[in-house]
């Protein structure tokens, strides 16, 4: 039985504020999509047979307990026949939302061609299409002379390969990276990253690198905030590298988010980005920037470095650049490429579908200049939420850049810190998380204790989307500051 063909007219259009919401087409016969389907098919079924046959280390499926059937553009529809607004997309794959009509005629037409699906890394057209979009993309600077890896399915791979890229090219070992960071869930990637939960069992495997102050305005390492922050954390950096007693040895390369999203949506100022990349290229230091979630228009800019005007030596994508398929690489300068053949590889690096889905994603975001339309939509959504903000003492903070936004929640009788900030309130969150599902709203949490409200949209949301997405959270706020306080599940990693 073939999927629902979902039309354009079901879809955003090229001028996403004016798309209709639209119901989605009826599903095929003996799908068990919605209600009514067979014994065994409902979502009580499913979820269960899930509880018992998959890992503990499951984790949306435990704070999100929806069966999804069917899905077009921002909404998804359950087994159970309700529909949702989807601000997670899928942790920010879904640039075009799902089933874009762009995209799966993109899919369809390899299908239909009779071109291999798997090729390992050899050259095929459609790999070349891809290339070349994604080279289009980049600052032209770095596009230039820079080559590609391509990696293993998840942006954690490319992580990887990135760690590995520096070191042989530098024959260094160490690493700078940040509080807050979050870049995968492999060995190399989960040292690179700050949450030690995560790393709880596993001394011994997973080595540690030097972090750094990353400058997080509302809870400022530096007790201070603001500019002076930014400087002070700069200075940190540089003061440290030349320190011949400061106990660091040259590394082989920085890793830095240009916004951090799972450490709670906190975008780096642009002059503090610009000072490391003046402090790493004044001594040999390759900086690496993980765009796994910030790329492809989410924050404004089709890279989230050209807010700054950065250039980095190595630059980690996937989720977006394959348009809802598994695909990661790395793009980096060419002086860097000392790889001996075979030096890093992957079964799955020549994934021929999700290439092709990614090279219309990228051409639709560059031709429908999706980036500036992030950048308008989310200066709106941002105003409306601190307007919201200044009822609500729950809301200590309101920030992000473009459709990147994230929504910190404290807890009002806990003890505030010197600056005044109060404690992170993970228990308000996770029962805001469950109201909003209960008014057909999906949004995931992260930040410190898990108390930040993520909102991720698909880059094509409408106008009239944008207003129930705020109706919808801001009544779930609301109810979640009356309703009594639930037991916290675990938080989610997202690669």
């Amino acid at each position: 039985m073939q999927p629902p063909v979902v039309t354009p007219s079901a879809t955003p259009s090229a001028t996403p504020s004016a798309a209709p919401l639209l119901p989605p087409p009826a599903p095929p016969p003996g799908t068990g999509a919605g209600r009514g389907a067979g014994p065994g098919t409902g979502a009580e079924a499913i979820l269960g047979r899930q509880a018992a046959r998959e890992s503990a280390a499951r984790t949306y499926a435990r704070s999100l307990p929806i069966v999804p059937v069917r899905a077009w553009g921002m909404t998804v529809e359950g087994a159970d026949g309700r529909c949702y607004l989807d601000c997670l997309s899928g942790a920010g794959t879904l640039a075009l939302g799902h089933n874009h009509p762009v995209v799966l005629a993109a899919i369809r037409r390899v299908l239909d061609s009779g071109a291999p699906l798997h090729v390992l890394d050899l050259a095929t057209p459609v790999k070349d299409a891809f290339t070349t979009e994604l080279f289009e993309s980049l600052p032209p600077e770095f596009a230039q002379d820079a080559r590609i890896q391509f990696c293993g399915p998840a942006g954690t791979d490319a992580v990887e390969a990135a760690l590995k890229l520096v070191r042989t090219a530098t024959g260094r070992a160490g690493l700078l990276a940040f509080t807050g960071g979050y870049h995968g869930m492999t060995a190399g990637a989960l040292a690179a990253g700050g949450d030690t939960a995560a790393r709880v069992g596993l001394a011994g495997t997973v080595h540690q690198p030097v972090r750094l102050p990353y400058p997080y305005d509302y809870r400022c390492p530096f007790g201070v905030g603001g500019a002076e922050a930014a400087r002070l954390s700069a200075h940190w950096t540089a003061a440290l590298l030349d320190d011949p007693k400061g106990g660091i040895e040259p590394p082989a390369g920085m890793i830095v988010e240009a916004v951090q999203g799972e450490g709670g949506v906190i975008p780096a100022p642009d002059d503090w980005l610009r000072e490391l990349r003046r402090t790493t290229a004044a001594r040999g230091i390759p900086l690496i920037v993980d765009e796994v979630q910030t790329g492809v228009g989410r924050t404004g800019m089709f890279w989230a470095v050209q807010h700054s005007g950065i250039i980095p030596d190595v630059m980690v994508v996937s989720k977006a650049v394959g348009g809802s398929l598994p695909l990661s690489a790395i793009v980096y300068r060419g002086d860097l490429d000392v790889w001996a053949p075979g030096a890093h590889a992957g079964t799955f690096r020549g994934n021929q579908l999700a290439m092709a889905a990614g090279t219309a994603t990228l051409r639709y975001v560059r031709e429908q200049e999706l980036p500036a339309r992030a950048a308008a939509l989310g200066e709106r959504l941002l105003g409306r939420l601190r307007a919201l903000a200044e009822g609500l003492p729950a809301i200590g903070d309101v920030r992000g850049r473009g459709l990147m936004i994230g929504v910190e929640l404290v807890d009002t009788t806990g003890e505030p810190d010197p600056r005044g900030t109060l404690p992170p309130a993970p228990r308000l969150a996770a029962e805001v998380r469950a109201q909003a599902l209960r008014r057909g709203l999906i949004v995931e949490l992260g930040g410190r204790q898990d108390s930040v409200l993520r909102l991720l949209p698909p880059l094509t949301m409408t106008d009239a989307q944008a207003e129930a997405v705020l109706d919808r959270l801001s009544d779930a706020i609301h109810a979640a500051c009356l309703a009594p306080t639930t037991p916290l599940p675990p938080p989610a990693s997202p690669r």
